[in-house]
């Protein structure tokens, strides 16, 4: 079940608005997504940010491709 877990990415209204973070701390999916979609690797990610882990990391991703995904359908269609 580890590999399909999204248990790290978290939707507080309290933190960053509402945006999912990485397990409720003010770093954004959608900044950990940004430095990889821009070039950076996971190693860079961590340098950046260590307080994160890994998996936060590969979980982010994961999280991207389940909202990209056909499990997800837009309300009108």
């Amino acid at each position: 079940m580890e590999g399909s877990s999204l248990d790290r990415i978290t939707v507080d209204p309290a933190v960053c608005q509402g945006q999912p973070t990485i397990r409720g701390m003010r770093i954004t999916v959608s900044v950990v997504l940004r430095m990889l979609a821009g070039g950076a690797s996971v190693a860079e990610v961590l340098e950046a940010y260590p307080e994160l882990e890994e998996k936060d990391v590969r979980q982010a991703m994961r999280y991207a491709a389940w909202t990209a995904s056909d499990e997800r359908r837009p309300a009108n269609g």
